[in-house]
């Protein structure tokens, strides 16, 4: 599955994180508007307080969802360093999103416009349609991927302590050491918590 279209062409709108001055996150409502091979594109007003805080610190966390309530949404999330590309591409924005026009109607009204690119991150996909839950992981860029949540380790004995603990059934005790099944884990730990061989470990 291509992640960065589906948030692009399914969600796209987004709660996108930054970090002020003091450390202290800030968020805002971003429309993500295109992708490539070469990451994500957004655009904003260079009078704002989130383009200071893109040019200071390069780093931006966003996450969208899809769906009309809990138990039918997918979401994507992705966080990752971002560079401002200029006005260039401001056409291509425009023309892909034509509601674009309603809020900045005139070419010198878009002077004060500029679009940026995450060009390298990590994101996970995440969909609580599905039974059992369904996650995944994928990077785009250069961006590394860091293992989450548990895994089992060798001083399991197939007790099964935590088979009735985990609540999407995710755990295959078909060998031992019994695995988690991660494209279904929530990772709440409550394996780790009740595992009398401290054979669950907590990854990333």
């Amino acid at each position: 599955m291509n992640y960065l279209k589906y948030l692009v062409e399914e969600i796209h709108t987004t709660v996108m994180a930054t970090v002020d001055n003091n450390g202290l996150p800030v968020t805002c409502a971003i429309d993500i508007m295109d992708y490539d091979e070469s990451g994500l594109y957004f655009l904003t007003a260079k009078g704002k307080n989130l383009y200071e805080r893109l040019k200071q610190k390069g780093y931006v966390a966003l996450t969208g969802m899809k769906g009309s309530d809990t138990l039918s949404c997918a979401s994507v999330s992705v966080s990752g360093k971002v560079e401002e590309i200029g006005s260039e591409p401001l056409n291509r924005q425009f023309v892909k999103n034509s509601y674009m026009k309603e809020i900045y109607p005139t070419e010198e009204s878009r002077k004060a416009l500029t679009v940026f690119r995450i060009y390298e991150g990590t994101g996970e996909w995440f969909d609580l349609s599905k039974k059992p839950i369904e996650r995944a992981s994928f990077t785009f860029g250069n961006g590394q991927n860091t293992n989450q949540g548990y895994e089992i380790g060798d001083s399991c004995v197939g007790c099964r302590a935590c088979e009735t603990v985990c609540p999407q059934g995710c755990i295959d005790f078909g060998a031992v050491p019994a695995k988690i099944i991660q494209n279904n884990c929530l990772h709440c730990g409550n394996c780790m918590t009740v595992c009398p061989h401290n054979a669950v470990i907590k990854r990333g």
